[in-house]
Parts: C-alpha cells; structure tokens; sequence
C-alpha cells in the first residue's frame, strides 16, 4: 500500500506569488502610460488564401492608443482600401478575401505602431505570405526494369509550397506502402531500395504530397517497378534481348555497401539554436546495411538523440553550439563498410540575454534599460525611440545612450518614451518595447482590504501587499494594528511586498498590517490569517487477497479540520470506479460484492479539501477459491529486538530480530539512522542488506548520536519501521576533509575575493568547525598569510596589486586539530581597465561590401586583466554619391582571444567610413585607436526606384523611372529590354535599348497595335548592371479591326453555316440513340467485360477499397465506370491503413490533374482559381489527414 499527500495551499499560493511578481511591474490602468504591445501576429504569418487575413495588433495605454500601418516601408492607408477594416478600439486590421479579393495581392511586410501622447510602441515585422498549394509538373515517367539485388531510387520531387509539404508513398488502394531496414523514405520525400527484391514488382507506387495549410494533397502519377529474378531473367535474355543489353545472366551477388545518400565522404551541414537537427544515411548493398551514428570526438547528447527510420537518420532535438562538430554514419554489412562524415555548425539567431522591461520613474529620479543579446554570430544592437532610430530622435537632455544600454538622470515628465531595443544577426532579430513612465504618485495599495489567506499548518503561507507609487514606495509588515515591525528569519519580505511565513504554524493565525510609504505619502491595508489542521487519513486501505465470487472491503477513515469540507473519492487503477452496482461508496469504506477477475487491480481513497488534499492505495488481488483455506498474504510484521554491539570509533555491529514475514518472504532490511545531536527527528537511509540476513557492520562518522532501526521489505511492501535502538555518540575528531571549489576571483582592481564550499554538519568530525585561508602572491618569495575564520564561505584581501596571482588554500579545523594539509589553487587578484590602445591600425578595402583590419597586439602587462579580445568600432561617415552626411550608429565587431586581425563585412558601396579599435579584458575596454579612414569602391546599383508606363497608344508607349535608391556609385547609363508576348504567353524577339544616365523618361514608337509587351529595366555603374525591375503593359487595340471582327458574326451567311451544322450533329445524336435501344453488345463493350482496364475499376463493394487509379499525363478524370456510393462515402475496410479509417469517409473525388479533393474539416471549399500556373489544386478528403 502506498500513500502521498500533497498541500494544494502552497501550490495556489506559489503561483499566486509568480503573478504578484509579473503585476507589480505594470502601472495602474487609471495613471497615464504610454502604449504597450499586448497581442500580435507571428513574425512569419503564413495565411490561407480561401480565408480573409487578420493580423493582429492589440496594445493598451493611457490614454488608449490610437494605431496605424506601414506595408513594405510606408505608410499603409486603410481608408483607401475598401476591402480592409480595423477592429473597434483595436489595431487589428482585417482583410476581406471572401468577396472577392486576393490574398497574393496583400502580400507583404506589416508593423503596427501604436501611439498616445507619452509615446509610439511598434510590432515586430509581420510577414505576410498566402499558402500555396502548386500542382505536379506534368512528367512521362518510364517504368523501371531492375535486376534482382540491385539499389534503387523512386524520385518524388514534389512541387514547392508553402509551407513545404508532407511527403508519403501508398498505392492505388490507399494502402501504406511497407517500409523497412531495406525500404525507406529519405527526408527529401525520395523512396529508397538498398537492394530489391522481386515482391518489389508493382505498377503503383504513387508519392503524395500534403498541404497542411491549405488542406490539399497533389499525388503524383503512379510509378511502375519490374524486378527480374535471376532464374526468368535468363530465359528473357535468349528471347528478347542482345548481347549489348544492360542485364546479364549473372547469379545474385552480395555486394559491400555503398552510399544512396548523402554522397562523396563528407558534407557539410549548418542548423540554428533550437531547432532539430536531421541528418540522414541511406547506403545500398546486399545483405541490407546496418547503419551505425558517432560523433567523433565526443558522446552523442543524453536524452536528446534519437534514432529514426530504421537508425538511417540521426535526430537530435534544441541543439546548442555545444553540438557542433563531425558526425559519422557507418553502413556495413557482412561484405564490408562505408561511412560519411557530416560537419555540423550550430548558428543561432538573437535570444535575449537581458530584455529591456519597463521603467516607472518619479521626476528626478535615475534609472537605466538594458539590452543584452546573444547569438552566432553576435547580434547587433540598436536602439529606437517611439519607433524612430534614437539617432534622429528628438534630443533628451535625460537619456545618454551607452552600446546596450539607455541611461536616465535627473528625469522629467517629458522624458516618458516607449523605447525599442533591436538585436539582429543574419539568422533573425528580436525586437522589444519598454517604457519609461515618469510619474509622481503616491502610494497605493491593491489588495483587497481584510482578505482573507487560509493554510494548513506547517506549510508556507504567502500574505499579498501588491503595492504601486513612484517613487518606489518602502515596504513594512506589522504583526496586529498596533504590533511591532516583523524582522527575522521567521519571515522573508519580497521585492513585490508579499511577506511569506515559510513555515506556517497555529500561533502565526492572526491580523497582518502592511504599510506602504514614499516621499508623497503612506497608505496601510489589513489582511487575515487562518492556519487549519492538516487532513489525515488515519485507517488506510490495506492490502487483500479475495476468492472469486466473495466480498471484500477497503477502508479510509480520515481526520480533518472541523472548518473544512472533505469529499472522498474512489479510483480503480487511477481510473473513476466501474459504473456497476456491485461497487458500494459508504462513509468511509468501499466495498465490492460478488467479486471477479476484472476487478484485480489497485484501489486509492482520495480526500480533497479546499486547502489539501491525500491518498491512499492499496492492491487487491483476485484468487480462485483454493481447496485448502485462502493464504493471506501482506506486508512483513516490523523487526524488533535491535542491539548494538562491536562499538569502535569508526564502525558498530547491529542486530535484530525479523518479525512475521505474513506468507510472503523478506527480501531485503532497509538500516536507518538518526542523528540526535544535529538533526533530531530525521532519519536517514544508512544501508540496505538481504533479506537472509540479520546482522550489519555499520561504518560511523565522527561527532554523531547515533540510533537505528530496521524496516523489513517483501513482494508486497515495506513493514512499519522497528523501535529505535539505543543511542551511540561517537567521538569526536580532526576533520578528514578540506572544502571543496576553493577559488580565488578579484571583484575589485586592489582586491582577492577568496571563496569556498563549507562542510556539512557531519563533515565537521567535532566542535568549533573554523577554516583556516591562507595566501601569497605566486612567484614571489613570499611567505604565507593566513586568517582563521568561521560560519563564512568567503573571504576578501584587500589592497592586492591589480590582477597578479595568487596561491590560495583553505584548510578545516576544530577544537580537536587540522584536516589534511589542503591542495593549493591558482587565482588573481581584480582585474583594471585595460591601459594601452591598439597601434598600427591598417583597413585593406577587399570590395565594396568588405575590408580587412589589422593591428598591433597591446603589450600584456597593459592588458590589466584577461584578455578578453579586440573590438572594432566602425561607422559610415558619408555616401560618396550623395555627398550627405548622416549619423549612423557605430557597429561593433569582437574578435576572441590575441588576433590581430579581422573582417568588416555589410559594408556599403562607395561610402566613406571610419573605425577604431580596442582591447577588452573581464573588466571593460580601454582607450580606442585613433580613428581610421577608409573609402569603399563602387559598387552595381540597386533597382530603379520604380518603372512606371503611361499614354499607351496605337503603337507607343511612354516609359517614366526613378532613380536607384542605392546608386552605391555614379551611375553611366540605365538599359532597356522589351520583347511582345503572344496570347500563349511565349516570348518574342528581345530589344535593347542604352538610355543616358541623366534620363527619367523615354517614348518608344513604332510598336505593333494591340500588343503586350514585357520591359526588363536596370541601371549601370562602371562596376556593372544592378538588379532589374520588369513591368507590363499593352498597345491600344485598332477599332476599326475591332469593328470588322464583330461584323463577321453578324453575316446571314455565317448564322446559315452554324445552324446547318447543328442540324447535322442533332440527326446523328438520333440515329446512334435508335441503335442502342436494339439491344446486344458491341464487340468493343465485350472485351472491356472480359479484359477490364485497370484504370477505370469499380471499387470492390465488398471491402469498400477503391480500385486502382492511374493520373494520366493529360490528366483524366475518374471514368464513369467506377461504382462508388451515390452518397460518395466509401465503406470502411478491416485495414488499419485504409484511407477511409482516418477521417470521416471520404467526400470528394479526383480532379482533371489527378489531385484528391475534399475538405479536412467539412469546410466549404472555394473555387478553383483559372489557370494552371497559379491556380491552387482544391482541399483532400478527410481521410488523408492523419497518413503523416
């Protein structure tokens, strides 16, 4: 029988706690604040295009926001949109896609700001991207001869979407295919054979692509296999093929391994922090290869790895930097090995280190927000105010700006913002809002008055004090209205003003003041406190061995507090009791009548109040009725009779006598020991011994008041324990050990902080525990300086030399003498900042965008401290095309460790830039270089600003640009392609065009009427062409060509000629009907009968699996000879991988391009777009749902 019990008090109230903390930070609704960002879209918010868009941008404030949109950069206006809305008193913006618009149309990058007048807090970059769901590319797939033994691949090459798809093979039937050690499907959606074999032949192995998004799966067409036996294969080689055919009548060989995937002997693979690591080896041969995964130099991660696919692909979940480094696969079978080694390089995107939180501040006051990110590479950080860059903010004589940090001093009114900190590398970004509030307020209180706080006894009990003013108001606890102020180690006072009693007892039941002050004013709030007894279950349920057919009886009689209200509730094996009136639920018992094999199991009584709640279990085991009287049986009877004997200082003889073992025999005797002298009351595991066994040598420690006793264990538990021996004080000792993590770390430039780990209470062998530490500087002829000192783990030297070392040891003593002469470590006295500034700064311009920096290394004695590395300062001065001057923000590039070189990369083209560089140890950075100049070569320009096409005419055009916005050099001249495009989209003859630099417009004449035309637009610096904007558009159509077509249609000639052919296809639709009404069948319907097409099988009525489907290359619909239900479900069959098992019947069928339609959900499914190339194929049937 088993028992546990849990306080469910102290768990409300931590969490309780966890949220005072959270909202101790947030400033009153009712007092001006500025806006904060409280709900918004994902960063990547991928939308289904049949639905309308809601991007989501909630913020709160004082008073409350008011919101706008930017859309890719610029302002988004929505009023201009009939088909976009904002939510009533929200941000969230709306778009309607069901009437009729287009969710490519609104693709883009969204950021909401939100804004009153004590600041702007700005959205993450929200990139909005519709699901697309393209269909296969149309391919005449050749069936695949393979000889027995042989490897081969099955490509699926899924068309690209988004999402990416779920890939998985079946056939016709919709029936898993099997895979195994020697058939698999590789991570890139391929089928892989090592070796084949000939029940490999089939016609339909079929891969089918699943949309998730869009609810949609694309199949492709059926891929057709033929595996030749060695024994057919030489009778078709003398009839069918020649000697220069590719098979050859060669028996099945075994063959080494060798690899499908990846190939060549290594590759390279790079995964971000966090994210899953795959990495995959498939290898043919014959035998199947085993495959085997190392990591060279090192241990794959516990409980992270995890093998898939048959051991072919290595999983490894949240990877870290740590999990850089070579991974090897090894395939090897009888004949043989191959192996891949794999170079795996962990990135990691910004995460938040320190993130900037929000500032309530009184006039005056100083504070500071902090910034700190990590990531690889190391993420820049910069820094917005109210959404604008804080280098073009308006000035703030309060804030000064320090890398990731904002300083605040003196502030006042006007000094309230809502700050954005960014981090960014090339993996991603993280951007974050917080404000500072500067407000005078005295202080308030917002807990409840005389609430009321019930424990139970001896467990925590946390009392609220949320509390808000500025400036931060002091915290006091009182004891009663007129007590003294609580202090001590009874209490712990937390920051959010929750005072928590850890160990609540019946004396600390009462009246508790809390009393809240600043410069403004006080204010005080009363709460209550109500300590009850625990719940207790004194009459537990015990274990019972019951013959079929009898009755048997469980009781829980449980003691409580009279305020509480207990209800108690029976399981069956965790489980509610059977709902069978054999089970009778009294007061406190349960009792079973008439009992049978089903009701084995174990039974718990569980009591719950509205403050606790226990349990308790017991077996019950279900017996045939026996011819001799039923045996009992039940835990052991507790050992009695304990005596020591054999006392020395280091080790007793301890013995006893087992009590009755009730039917079932003593495995084992748990010791355990009590120490009267430090820990009266606990008992301690000592040792465990066999059950044949009654006597144990006991080792001692020193300084101990030993007793025992015994606990005796069967098959069905542990007795009660036995009665404690008689007591034993050993003596006391020397301590045999010194402490343990002994360091020697300077927190100041003159200071040697020496700390260490204490003993333990039995470590200390006797009185007077003290520790002696001592030190001296190392290579030095000094002598030893040591202090004696105690109940301390730390020790400061001070006026030390800055950052020396030093030899430190720390040595344990009490009254009786030393431990053992301790090891000596290694430390340093407290690091300065470095003194010396990097010389010989040298920029080696490589290319536009790149240069290299070198430098001098400082001499070491100047470092003052660890060297950390080098940091370069640099920022762009000026454009050199434009000739203006801005302020940029300084990047920051840190090189680890003594190089003296390093790379500038994101540099911009034709800019005027300057650096310098500096020395960083474990305390700072020293002084900077002398700034360094240097200029980048231009470079190829951006794309024209925009291409704009106006006044079409008869056979012109007019062309109007603008300039690049990055010209990144003098741009030479801009060239012009164009070409016609027919009504079938082909493409004609290009023409060029070169335009003069200084040109913004261009009309080009002697064009064809009536005619699209595609422009290729780009400029050109001396470096080369930039990238290039397309547009299109079209000539005005002839009218009086116009006029002549429509004129064709009215002709009475024309309308003669549609009517005669009419009449013609009428007369034949007559005569083919009279003939098919004379009975019999045509020879044609006779050997479809006989000979049926595999393609248009009806489905089989008795199972209800569909027949056999093939997709076409013109991509046919299903044949109208198929017998399916008129009600289109298709019957459920015994197979546990039938289609129809997974979802609710199948209700759809398959398109002309072959694709399975149906919805997932029942949705109601929206037309089919017009056009292959964009259109998106319609959502699946339920069933295909749970396949992957």
């Amino acid at each position: 029988m088993t028992k546990k019990m849990s306080i469910s008090t102290s768990k409300t109230s931590l969490v309780l706690f966890l949220c005072q903390i959270i909202s101790a930070l947030d400033v009153p609704l009712d007092l001006s604040q500025p806006p904060t960002i409280t709900q918004q879209s994902p960063k990547d918010y991928i939308v289904d295009p049949r639905e309308n868009i809601v991007i989501q941008c909630e913020a709160k404030g004082k008073p409350p926001p008011s919101f706008s949109w930017t859309r890719n950069g610029t302002h988004f206006d929505i009023d201009k949109d009939a088909q976009v809305t904002m939510k009533p008193n929200s941000g969230t913006l709306v778009i309607n896609i069901m009437n009729g618009g287009k969710a490519e149309a609104y693709e883009g990058v969204y950021q909401c700001t939100a804004r009153n007048e004590r600041g702007a807090a700005i959205s993450n970059n929200i990139v909005v991207r519709p699901s697309r769901s393209p269909l296969w590319t149309k391919e005449k797939l050749e069936p695949n001869h393979v000889r027995e033994g042989d490897s081969l691949v099955l490509h699926c090459r899924p068309p690209v979407g988004l999402p990416p798809p779920i890939i998985f093979w079946m056939d016709n039937a919709f029936q898993r295919l099997p895979q195994s050690e020697r058939v698999s499907q590789g991570l890139n959606g391929d089928l892989y054979f090592s070796n084949v074999q000939p029940e490999d032949t089939r016609e339909d192995y079929i891969c089918y692509a699943r949309f998730n998004h869009t609810q949609t799966i694309q199949q492709k067409q059926p891929i057709s296999v033929k595996v030749f036996s060695m024994d057919s294969l030489n009778d078709t080689i003398a009839a069918n093929l020649s000697d220069t055919d590719i098979f050859g009548a060669k028996p099945v060989t075994e063959r080494q391994p060798v690899l499908l995937t990846p190939t060549g002997s290594t590759s390279t693979k790079v995964e971000l922090r966090g994210n899953v690591l795959l990495l995959e080896c498939i290898a043919a041969g014959l035998p199947t290869p085993v495959i085997r995964w190392i990591k060279e130099g090192g241990e794959l991660p516990a409980n992270r790895t995890f093998f898939e696919n048959f051991k072919k692909t290595l999983k490894i979940i949240d990877v870290s930097e740590a999990d850089s480094g070579n991974y090897k696969c090894i395939a090897r079978n009888a004949l043989g090995s191959v192996h891949h080694v794999i170079s795996v390089t962990v990135k990691a995107a910004p995460y938040w280190i320190t993130a900037p939180r929000n500032l309530v501040l009184s006039p005056g006051e100083d504070g500071t927000l902090i910034c700190r990110a990590n990531g690889n590479p190391k993420p820049s950080i910069s820094w917005l105010a109210n959404g604008v860059p804080i280098a073009i903010a308006p000035e703030d004589p309060s804030r000064k700006v320090d890398g990731d940090t904002i300083i605040f001093s003196h502030v006042q009114e006007r000094s309230s913002a809502v700050y954005q900190c960014n981090a960014s590398n090339e993996y991603g970004y993280l951007l974050a809002n917080a404000f500072v509030n500067v407000l005078a307020e005295p202080p308030r209180i917002l807990t409840p008055a005389n609430k009321l706080y019930q424990v139970i006894a001896d467990s925590p009990a946390l009392l609220d004090c949320a509390y808000f003013g500025s400036p931060k108001p002091e915290i006091e606890w009182f004891k009663g209205v007129k007590g003294s102020i609580l202090r001590g180690n009874e209490y712990v006072f937390h920051d959010n003003g929750t005072l928590e009693i850890p160990v609540a007892q019946k004396n600390n039941a009462g009246t508790y003041t809390c009393v809240a002050r600043n410069e403004l004013g006080k204010i005080q709030n009363e709460v209550q406190l109500e300590i009850k007894d625990p719940t207790m279950i004194i009459k537990q349920p015990e274990y019972k061995v019951i013959q079929r057919y009898g009755q048997v009886s469980f009781e829980c009689i449980i003691k409580h507090d009279s305020t509480l209200l207990p209800t108690v509730t029976w399981l069956k094996d965790n489980d509610e009791l059977p709902d069978d009136e054999r089970f009778l639920v009294g007061k406190d018992n349960l009792t079973i009548m008439n009992v049978t094999d089903k009701d084995d199991g174990t039974y718990t009584c569980i009591v719950n109040t509205t403050l606790d709640s226990v349990s308790a279990s017991a077996v019950l085991t279900v017996v045939a009725a026996p011819p001799t009287p039923a045996i009992i049986y039940a835990r052991p009877n507790p050992p009695f009779d304990l005596e020591l004997t054999g006392q020395l200082e280091r080790s007793i003889d301890l013995s006893w006598l087992p009590g009755d073992e009730n039917n079932s025999p003593i495995t084992s005797f748990v010791i355990e020991f009590e120490d009267a002298l430090h820990e009266p009351g606990v008992w301690r595991y000592q040792t465990e011994v066999p059950g044949s066994q009654t006597t144990a040598q006991l080792k001692l420690s020193p300084y101990v008041n030993y007793a025992f006793r015994v606990i005796a264990v069967n098959r069905i538990g542990r007795s009660q324990p036995s009665e404690p021996s008689e007591q034993y004080l050993t003596k006391s000792a020397s301590p045999d050990e010194n402490p343990a993590n002994v360091q020697g770390i300077g927190s100041e430039p003159d200071n040697l902080v020496i700390t260490w780990e204490p003993l333990k209470g039995f470590q200390s062998n006797g009185p007077g525990l003290q520790y002696k530490v001592s030190w001296r500087q190392k290579d030095v002829d000094d002598e030893w300086t040591s202090v004696i000192v105690a109940n301390v783990s730390k020790y400061i030297v001070s006026g030390t030399p800055t950052f020396v070392p030093y030899e430190v040891k720390v040595q344990a003593l009490n009254d009786l003498g030393y431990a053992p002469e301790p090891s000596e470590v290694i430390g340093h006295s407290g690091e300065d900042l470095p003194m010396v500034a990097p010389g010989n700064v040298q920029v080696h311009v490589i290319n536009s965008t790149l240069a290299k920096v070198h430098w001098d290394p400082v001499p070491l004695k100047s470092v003052r401290g660890h060297l950390q590395g080098y940091k370069v300062y640099y920022w762009k001065v000026q454009s050199l095309s434009r000739r203006s001057r801005r302020h940029v923000e300084k990047k920051i590039l840190t090189f680890r460790g003594n190089k003296t070189f390093g790379m500038l990369p994101g540099l911009e083209p034709y800019s005027s830039y300057k650096l310098n560089v500096r020395v960083v140890n474990g305390k700072g950075e020293g002084p900077a270089s002398p700034d360094k100049v240097f200029k980048t070569p231009e470079g190829v320009p951006s794309s024209p600003s925009f291409l704009k096409i106006t006044n079409p005419t008869l056979d012109s055009l007019t062309l109007e640009w603008g300039s690049p916005t990055h010209p990144n050099g003098v741009l030479t001249s801009y060239t012009l392609k164009f070409q016609p495009i027919n009504n079938t989209h082909e493409l004609g003859p290009l023409v060029e065009i070169r335009i003069p630099a200084n040109e913004s417009s261009l009309i080009l004449k002697n064009l064809n009427y009536s005619t699209r035309y595609k422009f290729y637009f780009n400029a050109q610096t001396s470096v080369g062409s930039g990238s290039q904007i397309t547009e299109e558009a079209v000539t005005i159509m002839d009218e009086a060509m116009a006029s002549r077509q429509v004129d064709i249609a009215t002709q009475g000639w024309f309308i003669g000629l549609m009517c005669a052919v009419a009449l013609l296809i009428l007369i034949l639709l007559i005569v083919c009907f009279i003939r098919r009404n004379k009975g019999g069948k045509y020879p044609v319907k006779e050997k479809e009968d006989a000979h049926a097409d595999p393609e248009i099988q009806p489905m089989k009525e008795d199972d209800g699996t569909f027949g056999e489907y093939s997709d076409a290359e013109d991509h046919k619909p299903l044949k109208k000879g198929s017998r399916t239900p008129s009600d289109r479900t298709v019957k459920k069959e015994d197979s546990d991988d039938s289609l129809v098992d997974y979802g609710e019947g199948v209700n759809g069928q398959f398109n002309e391009d072959g694709s399975f339609i149906g919805q997932y959900s029942g949705k109601k499914e929206k037309e089919p777009a017009e056009g292959n190339e964009s259109s998106e194929a319609p959502s699946p049937v339920n069933a295909m749902n749970s396949f992957v």
